[in-house]
Formats: structure tokens, sequence, C-alpha cells
């Protein structure tokens, strides 16, 4: 017995909730340590008007070397944003150095939403993007990004149907992720989740409320993954990362916070087991 680990590969934010600043306490409230491998330093997301972006680049690989002459080993990788061509390389590099045989390799691309990808990516970085399918064993698109890693038309929520949701999870899991989660959709009163585990498929839906927060997507996936890489099954990660959002959701929407000041989870993190 140990206490798992999970290297947390993503960016830094100081304010605004998203990104390592929600997985980091998320991750240890479910017993798991997370270990940081920054992207990229942020004052605040991007959501905001103005921020400070230092791009890390350039400090990645003596970093990464670092972890290599400790021989350090982990039980779960999460990938989040990454910020160029150039770091995709380096997080192949990673996964193929550090990827044991027992490693969960859990892949959120962050990409871009509602029909739009995001500003800081470029054509080139969503292609690259594909070439991380080959070493998750789970993927977290959101509607948007499963199309653009499908190379397909997006297509909103409302005019797929299940087979739809099936034939797109059936795909990416052919490039390497026997697990593949679609997230955010949205059904009449209710936000969706759809599963597709080793050919297996299911829903997880809790209420709708409010309206999309940033970081909603950083809060799922680190649950998800600390989940997984604690050995529970994907429906049973889902299920607790929907329930958690929820219940957050709502007592955010209470406090009345603007939509980039994200969830307001620390008044539940005890909650989480």
């Amino acid at each position: 017995m140990h206490q798992k680990k999970l290297a947390l590969v993503n960016d830094v934010t100081g304010y605004g909730r998203c990104s390592i600043a929600v997985a980091l306490p998320i991750v240890s409230a479910l017993k798991v340590q997370g270990c940081i491998l920054p992207t990229a330093i942020l004052s605040v997301h991007t959501g905001f008007h103005d921020y400070y972006l230092d791009d890390y680049t350039d400090h990645m690989t003596p970093y990464i070397d670092s972890w290599k002459k400790n021989d350090l080993t982990f039980d779960g990788i999460s990938t989040g944003f990454l910020g160029s061509v150039r770091q995709i390389d380096m997080v192949l590099d990673f996964l193929r150095d550090f990827k044991g045989p027992d490693t969960k390799v859990i892949v959120d691309p962050v990409m871009g939403d509602n029909g739009r990808i995001y500003a800081s990516y470029t054509q080139d970085m969503c292609d690259e993007m594909r070439r991380l399918l080959s070493a998750a064993d789970v993927l977290t698109p959101n509607l948007t990004e499963a199309c653009e890693l499908l190379g397909v038309p997006y297509r909103p929520s409302s005019d797929l149907s299940d087979a739809d949701f099936s034939d797109m999870a059936k795909v990416l899991a052919d490039k390497g992720p026997q697990g593949v989660v679609l997230t955010g959709i949205h059904r009449d009163s209710c936000i969706g989740n759809f599963i597709y585990d080793h050919g297996r498929t299911s829903w997880v839906k809790t209420k709708k409320i409010g309206s999309d927060r940033s970081g909603t997507g950083d809060v799922f996936t680190a649950i998800v993954s600390a989940s997984v890489v604690r050995g529970e099954g994907l429906e049973e990660a889902v299920q607790k990362a929907a329930d958690f959002i929820c219940k957050v959701m709502e007592y955010t929407e209470t406090l009345d916070l603007p939509h980039n000041a994200g969830l307001a989870f620390e008044e539940y993190l005890t909650t989480l087991q």
C-alpha cells in the first residue's frame, strides 16, 4: 500500500479558480498527492480583460530532467492546458518516460468550447493534440473539443442522438483511450456526461444550475483523475464529479459571484472522499 501520486500537467493561475489552483486541493482532498508540472504561470485566467502570462516552455525540460534524476514515479498523469506545439512534444516525451505499466493517463484537451476554438490555439496545435490520444487511458473532451479531435464540423448537442455520441466516443477510443467522457452536454433541464468505457456506454446527468463558469472542467477532470488513479470505475468517478459540481454550483449561485470567479468549491472540499 502506498499513497497514490498524480502528476498535474497544467498552468498555474493566481486568481480565478481554474487549472492547478483547483486541481491541487481537490486531489489532495481525495487523498492523492498532486505533483505540479507547470506549462504557464498566469496572474488571472484568460477570461479576464487583462492578464499576465509567463510561458513556462523553456523551463519544462530542466524541470522534467530533475524529476528523472530523482527517479520519481507516478500512479497517474493528468494533462490540461498546453500553450504550444513544442509543449505538446514535451508532454509526449514526458509520457513516454514516466508512464509505467500501471500509470493512468487522463487527457483533458483544453482547446475550446461552445463551438469555438480558443484564440490561443492554432490549427497546428489542434492537429498535434490528436497525438496525445494514443497515450491516454481516459479522455475528457467537451463537444467542441471532441469534434476538433475527430476533424469533423461542430454540431450542437441538440442535433445529436445517443447513437451519434456513441459513434463519436468509439472513434476517439479507437485512437487510444478506452475511457472517453463527452462532457457538459445540455439535455433539457440537465447537464449530461456521456461515458464510453471499454465499449460500454452510459450517461451521468445532473440538474442544470446557472450558466457556464470558468474552471468547471478543471474541477471535473481533477475529481475524475484522482478517482481513477485510486482504482475507482470511470462511471463512479464521473458521478462523483458531477454530483460535487452540482452542489457547488448551487452554492456559488447564492453568492452571486461573477462567472470568471469560477466555482466556490472550498466550502465543500471536506465532502469529497
